[in-house]
């Protein structure tokens, strides 16, 4: 049996067996999630926990100032940040932030693929956000917002996590990217609707981790992973991407492929992009 299908079994068996090790929420994550659902949190506390994290509330300050929430005047400290971004923001942004610490490996081989892994996600994440603030201009009455969209796209494809950190004892099986992107798209859904209820994630997030690639899913009203299929499609890190536009566009996720090819379209998508950089 060759390495890559040795691998395969392990895997699979595993998931079945119920045995394979998922990964954790990073620790400021969970302190975070667990304090914005304090029903007593003010802005002050959660400004407290978000500064336990120097280089998270860095990142938080940048976001507040950025043109992803178009403001001109700059904050400085982490309380205004908290203040600008709001209770209900902060929770799925801080998230989203920690999310690339899970992307990390001392194995030089494994590093550079989850490098790369991590650089196509980023791309899905900008391109998902773009499509959807174009799309709530002409929808006002939706319910979407643009941090669940971030986070959504983000954790969509973290059921690969498992098969790269298995694969990982088996050098090898790098030398054939080609190998872990099939292992990816058979096992990856699974393994995501795992992590989401491990993570206790609610079932939006369930749902996009589950379901993005398969394009025969589809919820009765456009939501959230509508967008994830789009944004992959955009990025080609999906099967048949012209179809699954196609199906977008049928299904009102944007009413011409046009607005997804403009100079604003871009300008959204880089700035959404400048969020994780």
């Amino acid at each position: 049996m060759s390495t890559q299908n040795a691998l395969l079994t392990i895997l699979v068996e595993k998931i079945n067996n119920d045995t394979l090790v998922l990964p954790t929420l990073p620790a400021i994550a969970l302190k975070v999630r667990k304090a914005a659902d304090d029903p007593n949190i003010n802005l002050n506390g959660m400004a407290e926990v978000v500064g336990q994290d120097p280089s998270l509330s860095a990142r938080m300050i940048k976001i507040s100032n950025s043109a992803y929430l178009g403001r001109t005047v700059k904050v400085t400290s982490t309380t205004q940040a908290v203040t600008r971004i709001g209770l209900s923001q902060v929770k799925n942004i801080a998230t989203a932030l920690a999310m690339e610490q899970l992307f990390v490996s001392k194995n030089e081989i494994v590093k550079k693929y989850m490098t790369e892994k991590w650089g196509q996600i980023i791309n899905v994440v900008a391109n998902s956000m773009a499509a959807l603030t174009i799309y709530q201009r002409s929808n006002k009455d939706n319910n979407l917002s643009l941090d669940t969209m971030a986070l959504c796209a983000l954790v969509a494809d973290i059921g690969g996590l498992p098969v790269l950190t298995e694969a990982e004892r088996h050098d090898s099986v790098f030398a054939n990217p080609a190998f872990l992107d099939v292992a990816i798209d058979k096992l990856a859904g699974r393994i995501g609707g795992s992590i989401m209820r491990e993570w206790q994630f609610n079932d939006v997030f369930i749902e996009c981790a589950e379901h993005w690639r398969d394009v025969e899913f589809n919820t009765a009203q456009v939501g959230y992973l509508d967008f994830v299929r789009a944004g992959a499609a955009l990025a080609k890190q999906i099967d048949k991407p012209d179809e699954v536009l196609a199906q977008a566009q049928t299904r009102g996720v944007f009413s011409d492929i046009e607005e997804l090819q403009s100079e604003e379209f871009v300008e959204l998508r880089e700035n959404a992009k400048a969020i994780f950089s």
